[in-house]
């Protein structure tokens, strides 16, 4: 494991290509404009090799925005909006439409760039980032899709006690989007794409982490969409977000990250009720493996589930149940897939561990096992085992027991807690009385007993797979969670809805304001 950095000159040649990352600039009332102000070093976690020792690798630079900088870009966003009078609120749908998909082909041409930036921000593989692009721009074209099966389409009409009226969806303002740094593309593009083509101004505070790519949108942006429907505020969020929220100016806050950030920015608002919330939240997603379950199958999903991109996912399984007569033999097929798993640099062929996204997190996994190891349990896989730098190598814990903190937080990373069971109901307990509830997966052959578990756990988790490991595809049903997992849910099926409005214009049936309410409106 020593070795898996390297040095600069070991590099391919192609992953060196804009970096780093020279353009400085942001948006300005719909122009790109350099930033004058101060800047953010962004260092990659792939650490580099030198005679002296690890050293970061600087990537790039963003602008370092303030309070002042901040509220001008919420003022922005406000005016192009303009109380739904705006250019484009009032902009036919069918043209949105035709602007957004201008842009998107634009980002395509993007593509290589924005692949190779997160593979040097946050480590993903190559495979991996680009599957990212690829399914950002398939979720927005979805989108375009609901929107379009809406253009043309006249307004529902209702009639009943003697009223007649029109329904139909407003845009819902200025829109708050604040994505998280695993999948910084995809999971702003699940808002910002519905969002503005309801009608919405739209304010993207990219992650700490994943941020560098955003430069690569700021011209297509400027050259697609009217000045301030879209704006990129950059800097550290607990100075730039507070005093947009605290305006009492953003109508909708989309949020992916922890829930006492959550309620703190919520809290910001001065008329909270006034704040609609869409939030994905933490999850400690589990697994129960029965007696009877086709181990092979089992462990590799186990793996997958809890160790893709380096266990860095909300969906991610992160403790898993296992029936103690089934233990020793699953133990040992989930550390043969472990020890089977190609860790090294993102761009390297067939790599599935990388390194870790956030500077911090090794050190703070090592302080996990350390709590399991003194309460009992094992590092059971063999192998260049422990941290080095940002690296970190997946770690199966076993025996775990609740009372460990790698049981009771969201590890975010590679390091998965194997608990052993002999009654069922211990871990159905443990999922009760949670704090989290996006999904959970079991594993076995007995058809009545899945058929019992999964009636059970559905009052429990928003989502229960059979045989499967926990994911959020397809992006056509809605993802959401129960308890603190979530508010809200988003998808492409629900993405009119999320960020609109349903209003109702009326009049008496019997008298001549039936004529206003047969105009329709517009998104």
């Amino acid at each position: 494991m020593k070795n898996i950095f390297p040095y600069e000159s070991d590099i391919p040649e192609g992953m060196l290509e804009g970096i780093p990352i020279g353009r400085k600039d942001y948006l300005l009332d719909g122009r790109v404009e350099p930033w004058k102000g101060p800047f953010r070093e962004v260092c990659s976690p792939l650490l580099m090799r030198t005679g002296e020792g690890l050293t970061q690798k600087c990537i790039g630079y963003v602008p370092s925005m303030d309070e002042e900088a901040s509220l001008n870009v919420l003022r922005q966003a406000r005016n192009a909006f303009s109380q739904g009078q705006g250019a484009w609120p009032c902009t036919p749908v069918r043209d949105r439409i035709k602007l957004f998909d201008a842009f998107l082909q634009r980002l395509e041409n993007a593509k290589d760039a924005i692949v190779r930036l997160l593979q040097w921000e946050i480590g993903k593989t190559s495979r991996d980032a680009g599957n990212e692009f690829d399914r950002a721009l398939e979720y927005a074209r979805g989108c375009l899709g609901r929107f379009q099966g809406i253009d043309g389409k006249p307004p529902e009409t209702i009639r009943a006690n003697g009223i007649t009226g029109r329904l139909e969806r407003m845009p819902a303002g200025v829109v708050l989007v604040m994505g998280p740094f695993n999948y910084p593309l995809f999971e702003t593009m699940t808002a910002f794409a519905p969002a503005l083509l309801a009608g919405n101004a739209v304010i993207i505070k990219p992650p700490r982490l994943g941020c560098l790519f955003f430069q690569q949108l700021l011209k297509p942006i400027a050259d697609v969409f009217p000045a301030g429907s879209v704006s990129i505020v950059y800097g550290d969020g607990k100075r730039t977000i507070p005093p947009i929220i605290s305006s009492g100016m953003v109508d909708v806050l989309y949020f992916i990250g922890t829930s006492p950030v959550a309620t703190y920015l919520r809290g910001l608002h001065p008329k909270p009720h006034r704040l609609r919330c869409i939030l994905g939240l933490e999850a400690k997603n589990p697994a129960i493996i029965l007696p009877d379950a086709d181990l092979t199958m089992t462990a590799r999903e186990c793996v997958r589930g809890a160790i893709t991109f380096n266990g860095q996912r909300c969906a991610a399984l992160k403790i898993l149940f296992v029936h103690r007569s089934v233990a020793a033999e699953f133990n040992r097929r989930v550390i043969s897939e472990v020890g089977a798993l190609k860790y090294g640099m993102p761009w390297e062929k067939d790599v599935f561990v990388t390194p870790l996204a956030e500077h911090d997190r090794a050190q703070y996994l090592s302080g996990l096992v350390e709590d399991a190891e003194n309460l009992g349990a094992e590092v059971i896989n063999d192998g260049d085992a422990g941290a080095m730098g940002t690296f970190f190598y997946p770690a199966l814990l076993y025996p775990a027991s609740i009372q460990m903190r790698v049981c009771r937080e969201e590890q975010f990373g590679p390091v998965v807690p194997i608990v052993p069971f002999d009654d069922l109901e211990e871990p159905l307990r443990y999922i009760r009385e949670s704090n989290y509830g996006q999904q959970a997966s079991i594993f076995g052959a007995d058809r009545a007993l899945l058929t019992k578990l999964t009636r059970r756990l559905v009052h429990n988790v928003s989502r229960v797979n059979i045989n499967c490991q926990c994911q959020r595809s397809p992006d056509t049903i809605p993802f959401t969670g129960r308890k603190d997992s979530a508010e809200g849910s988003l998808s492409i099926s629900e993405a009119v809805n999320a960020f609109t409005v349903p209003t109702f214009v009326a009049a008496k049936s019997q008298s001549g304001d039936i004529e206003i309410v047969a105009v329709p409106g517009e998104f």
